[in-house]
């Protein structure tokens, strides 16, 4: 099992595919990736010489930001709009839905599952 960007990627699919495990690299990404160490799509990453592991784990640390770099950027993007009190922000801190979706019915997601109103009934 290859461990790039601490993350164990399956030995018995498709590099495309594997590649794709790693929180930030989605599938142009991992074509970007692919085409840079030139390798064919069909390999496997149990096909791989360890020279072309360490080439992908090279050009993945050069390249790109991934995993808990990413994570951490993303927290910090959210908390600053948080700080600031922006509208965003003040929907983030809610629980509620930050892009202009509905909130009437609807967004169970966010909201989490629905609470029981008292003295509802007909």
């Amino acid at each position: 099992m290859a461990r790039i960007a601490g993350v164990n990627i399956p030995t018995n699919k498709r590099v495309l595919i594997a590649l794709q495990y790693i929180h930030g690299i989605g599938q142009a990404k991992a074509r970007e990736i692919t085409a840079k160490v030139n390798i064919p799509a069909e390999r496997r990453v149990n096909e791989l010489t360890d020279s072309e592991v360490i080439q992908i784990r090279e050009v993945i640390d050069r390249d790109y930001m991934v995993e808990g770099d990413l994570r951490r950027e993303t927290a910090m993007n959210i908390k600053r709009l948080m700080d600031l009190g922006c509208y965003r922000g003040l929907r983030h801190r809610r629980g509620l839905p930050v892009r202009g979706q509905r909130t009437h019915t609807n967004a169970r997601t966010r909201k989490g599952p629905a609470k029981a109103i008292a003295g509802k009934k007909k």
